[in-house]
């Protein structure tokens, strides 16, 4: 018997990192999972990964027809969904004195607006007593000087965590978030820094970790499947840190 036994559950940015290994995570504990993702070639990959009970949807979440296509795929193969892990994100570096009005508008509009409506759209198939999981980050309360657009935006997702518990609350659906702290993906990469960077960057995070180490994608991956699991069904409008204390003490 695993945690999620007969859930259906939906992960956004599924294909690589926190994503993949939380999907692969849900179907160990007995869930079947839908993930999406932006390129189809690493979707199918992760589909390979994962094995079974996965179905794979190539969208973009900033665009709201590929999030209707996703849910329409969703009603039609399960008709319902028990856990959604909002999951895709985006962050680059960029110090104010030069960070553009792309910038801003990219990040903003993939990790707050697409968050918020991946979760709107997905409301409709939600069984009453369901859970939904936003990805925010440790930079959501700490000055992260070279992260300041990427913190807000997802001091913006934290906040949705607040507002949707009150909402669906009348639905017993839960809303959570997990704020992880540096973790071992691409993501530094993926950010805008050469691989000398990315590394010094990692180090200089670590050293600000009293467990003096970046975390894995599968320390996310535990806690997202407690969040959606029955486990944690008196837990509703949380932000849980998974970041080693690097934002606690």
């Amino acid at each position: 018997m695993g945690k999620l036994d007969g859930k259906v559950a939906v992960i956004t940015g599924g294909s690589s990192g926190i994503g993949l290994a939380t999907a692969k995570r849900f179907v160990e504990e007995g869930a079947h999972v839908v993930i999406t993702g932006r390129r189809e070639k690493e979707l199918k990959e992760a589909a390979a990964f994962i094995k079974r009970n996965v179905t794979t949807v190539t969208g973009d979440i900033t665009r709201l027809e590929d999030l209707d296509r996703l849910y329409a795929l969703v009603k039609e193969k399960h008709g319902h969904i028990d856990a959604l892990f909002a999951n895709a994100g985006w962050g680059e570096v960029a110090p104010i004195e030069t960070a553009t009005e792309d910038h801003f508008d990219k990040t903003f509009d993939l990790n707050a607006k697409g968050t918020f409506f991946t979760v709107q759209k997905a409301i409709p198939l939600f069984k009453d007593g369901g859970s939904i999981i936003l990805n925010t980050s440790v930079s959501n309360v700490m000055g992260l000087p070279m992260f300041a657009v990427y913190g807000a935006s997802k001091a913006a997702v934290r906040s949705f965590a607040r507002g949707w518990a009150m909402a669906l609350k009348d639905r017993n659906i839960r809303v959570n978030a997990v704020s992880p702290g540096p973790i071992e993906t691409p993501a530094l990469e993926k950010a805008g820094l050469t691989p000398e960077q990315a590394e010094q960057a990692a180090a200089g995070f670590v050293s600000k970790v009293p467990l003096g180490r970046r975390g894995k994608p599968e320390e996310i991956a535990a806690t997202v499947a407690f969040l959606a699991s029955d486990e944690s069904s008196y837990i509703t409008g949380v932000e849980l840190a998974v970041d080693g204390g690097m934002a606690q003490v």
